[in-house]
């Protein structure tokens, strides 16, 4: 429909347009006055229905305006406020946190070699008191083993005085025996 065809309705092409076959200046410019808002009204209703190219422009126009003026400055302010909270964090909170850190790991550390300090105290006090009792057991079994030692001692004297005493007893009771049986047959005969 663009320019050639020897008809069209394009507002820009008029002179284009078929003139009647006997015409004369005078009726040409009397029709083509007449026909001039015609073809005019004719030519917007072309571009109206026909030519998109106004709405799609529109449409793209409105399309990079939502873009660029809604989410193309929301993203940019997302990402400037990324930028910030990341320039915050490095200078401030980092070196806070680092500066907490060293604090905290140096107290921390310090309390770990006291409680390391005071446990092996208290394991090499323990370690002395069990060699203390171990001692004291060792010193109490050995006078124990000594006095069992001096009671068997003990005992096997009394048994041999015991046993004299009775190897005693029994000659006196031979002797005596021996004593009255002579005696009995010195009296029976």
């Amino acid at each position: 429909m663009s320019g050639s065809s020897p008809m069209t309705l394009s507002p820009t092409k008029t002179e284009e347009l078929p003139v009647s076959g006997r015409g004369s200046k005078k009726r040409d410019s009397l029709g083509s006055a007449a026909i001039h808002p015609i073809l005019k009204d004719a030519g917007e209703i072309y571009s109206r229905l026909l030519d998109h190219r106004p709405v799609i422009q529109g449409e793209i126009r409105y399309f990079i305006k939502e873009f660029e003026e809604k989410r193309g400055f929301r993203e940019v302010r997302v990402l400037d406020n990324l930028k910030n909270t990341v320039f915050e964090a490095n200078d401030q909170t980092l070196p806070k946190c680092e500066q907490v850190m060293h604090d905290s790991l140096h107290e921390v550390l310090r309390r770990l070699q006291a409680g390391n300090e005071m446990i092996s105290r208290l394991q090499q006090r323990e370690q002395e008191e069990k060699q203390l009792q171990t001692e004291i057991l060792m010193a109490g079994e050995k006078q124990r083993i000594a006095q069992w030692e001096a009671f068997l001692k003990e005992q096997h004297a009394l048994k041999a005085a015991v046993d004299e005493e009775h190897a005693k007893a029994m000659e006196r009771l031979k002797e005596q025996y021996a004593v009255m049986e002579k005696d009995l047959t010195k009296r029976t005969l």
